[in-house]
């Protein structure tokens, strides 16, 4: 009889467990989602989705900024109007002496300058053309221009800022591209690891609840045999303990749950109302990645790559940059023609004078103790440095990219296998369970097969994270898409106009 009574209680609180949602979230808007949908949701209006896109921007205009210097540069110099009333001591030839005269000046200039930076040389050339006016005090008004003038500044210390910038910029636009998909795909890894962290979330509340409700059906009875003397007063504490346990455990994994949505919904820039169901990704797509070829795209796409390129172009660049330190040297030529008038419609009227000029300039240190020397010796060792840290930063990414292969290779086997567990234990619960309604097991061996087929689930869940997850973290290294047979670089366009 007691056999029968445990019998119709076990089964009555099996088939009476509340879902998971309902339990933590009763009355939030409940929506169904995918991995798929969550990861497009999250591209679109998440976050980081908008911060990666803005740094890009911020980069991009970077960029635009410095193709602008390569451009002729347009500039107006004007003082409309400049009024000057003073007393000044000049000298007098005749008596010998100073002496202090009234000073009352009018004046206006207006000028006009384009100016090219010449990449290959490192100079400038402008191109400028100006007029001025002068009125000393009750006299009459005098004219000067220059109609135009050829002027070109040559640096020859030997360092040519110009070409250093054309060949570092262009490299960190290039990775700056790269840099956002990578952010993109990073994107990807935090919202799979937070969906999987939300099924297995409700996954343990299940199991909790299951725990629970048996615990409590084995307290009840153990206090009616107590009271009929065939349970100990230790075994039935035993189960009340066990009780409590179980119940800490509901809560905890409530708790748990509520974080893990939490979480989700914030990467997705959902409220926090908002309750997502979670689609199990039952299929895979079948694949085996060969390491050279996931190796060729690293080299040819992995931002790092360019990173390293441009560490070694800054190291050289300061290497030149500290010898031409100390050394001031440039050249410094014009020509042009100019006019003097008195009359301001006669200023742009032939006959013009000449005006040219050339003019070299050095300054250098005859004496400094070393200090040019230490500067150039420490640029040198900077760069044998950085040289040796990315040869050294090279070899890591390309072991670590070779075991990230092998380790993924081997995961889609473990999803099949703890697929199979999974199955294996469902059915081997579901004929133990049988065996225990006509009393073949006892209640020992019903929550055995129970355990193991709560662990057979996990197991399946977390093998399917580490899948996608690896999956996704070999799209970041090497910025191409497996599936569809093509480089992230291609939809690069597209993802920006979203």
């Amino acid at each position: 009889m007691r056999k029968l009574i445990l019998l119709i209680l076990l089964a009555f609180v099996m088939h009476r467990q509340v879902p998971a949602q309902e339990v933590v979230n009763a009355g939030a808007a409940n929506v169904k989602m995918t991995l798929s949908d969550a990861i497009d949701l999250a591209m679109e209006q998440s976050l980081y989705s908008f911060r990666a896109k803005n740094m890009y921007l911020a980069r991009y205009w970077e960029y635009r900024s410095y193709k602008a210097t390569k451009l002729p540069a347009l500039w107006l110099n004007t003082t409309p109007f400049s009024f000057n009333q003073s007393v000044t001591s000049e000298y007098d030839f005749e008596s010998g002496e100073y002496k202090f005269v009234p000073v009352e000046r009018l004046s206006s200039n207006l000028g006009v300058t384009v100016q090219q930076n010449i990449t290959l040389t490192g100079g400038t050339l402008s191109l400028e053309s100006n007029a001025r006016m002068m009125k000393n005090g009750d006299g009459e008004a005098e004219f000067t221009s220059v109609p135009f003038t050829i002027n070109f500044t040559q640096p020859i210390n030997g360092y040519n800022k110009f070409r250093w910038m054309s060949r570092i910029e262009p490299l960190k636009f290039e990775k700056a591209k790269k840099d956002f998909l990578v952010d993109l795909e990073d994107l990807r890894i935090k919202v799979t690891r937070a969906f999987f962290n939300v099924v297995m979330s409700e996954i343990n509340l299940k199991i909790a609840e299951t725990n629970y409700n048996n615990a409590d059906t084995l307290f009840r009875i153990g206090k009616g045999r107590f009271e009929i003397g065939t349970v100990t007063q230790d075994e039935l504490l035993d189960l009340e303990l066990s009780l409590l346990n179980a119940n800490l455990a509901v809560t905890k994994s409530k708790i748990s749950i509520q974080q893990t949505r939490s979480s989700l919904n914030s990467l997705l820039g959902l409220d926090r109302d908002v309750v997502i169901n979670c689609i199990i990704p039952d299929k895979i797509p079948e694949m085996k990645l060969n390491v050279n070829e996931v190796m060729k795209y690293v080299l040819e796409n992995n931002p790092e790559m360019l990173t390293y390129e441009q560490l070694m172009l800054e190291a050289r660049r300061r290497v030149a940059e500290s010898r031409s330190q100390g050394i001031n040297a440039k050249v410094q030529a014009n020509i042009g023609i100019n006019k003097w008038a008195e009359d301001i419609t006669e200023l742009y009227s032939p006959p013009f004078g000449n005006e040219k000029g050339v003019s070299l300039g050095l300054q250098m240190p005859l004496l400094d103790w070393g200090e040019r020397r230490g500067r150039i010796e420490m640029a040198k060792s900077d760069r044998e440095v950085t040289e040796a840290s990315v040869r050294q930063q090279r070899i890591d990414l390309e072991q670590s990219v070779i075991i990230q292969v092998m380790e993924f290779n081997v995961q889609d086997d473990q999803v099949k296998i703890s697929a199979k567990a999974d199955t294996v234990a469902q059915l081997g619960y579901d004929v133990t369970k049988q065996r225990f309604m006509i009393d073949k097991v006892d209640v020992i061996k019903l929550n055995a097969a129970r355990n193991s087929l709560d662990q057979a689930r996990r197991n399946y869940v977390n093998s399917l994270a580490q899948y996608w997850q690896g999956y996704f973290n070999i799209r970041k290294l090497t910025l191409y898409d497996f599936e569809k047979k093509q480089s992230l670089l291609d939809e690069l366009d597209k993802l920006l106009e979203q």
